[in-house]
């Protein structure tokens, strides 16, 4: 129940009062607050916006270390390739398994060394 100069209102009285009230405070022209106040709520929801996309942890951040994740897998999987390489060559010259074609291949390639009648050529692995 509303009271209003010590008078009971009914309901019919109140919500014409509400009518009234509405219409009077929506044809008011903004004031400068409440201008400010749209302002400054669209300014900080474009700020929060535009550094969720262009920011250190934005939108644009995360497809660039997306791409930059690519790449250093696939370089991460050529050197693992590469390490089993060496870790099989390795092994075929370890002094429990020793390999002797190996190390007769080890030894012409890197000391140069070759037998009485034989003709060693080297080629140019490295490619350019």
């Amino acid at each position: 129940m509303f009271f209003l100069c010590k008078k009971q209102l009914s309901w019919l009285d109140y919500a014409a009062m509400k009518r009234r009230t509405a219409s009077t405070l929506d044809s008011r022209k903004p004031t400068l607050g409440r201008r400010f106040g749209s302002f400054f709520c669209f300014f900080i929801m474009f700020y929060i916006g535009f550094h969720a996309v262009t920011g250190e942890h934005g939108a644009f951040a995360l497809f660039r270390e997306s791409r930059k994740l690519e790449t250093v897998t696939a370089e991460l999987a050529a050197i693992k390739a590469q390490r089993a390489e060496l870790e099989g060559k390795v092994k075929l010259l370890s002094s429990s398994s020793l390999d002797l074609d190996m190390l007769d291949q080890q030894v012409r390639r890197v000391l140069g060394v070759a037998g009485h009648g034989e003709a060693v050529i080297f080629f140019d692995t490295a490619k350019n």
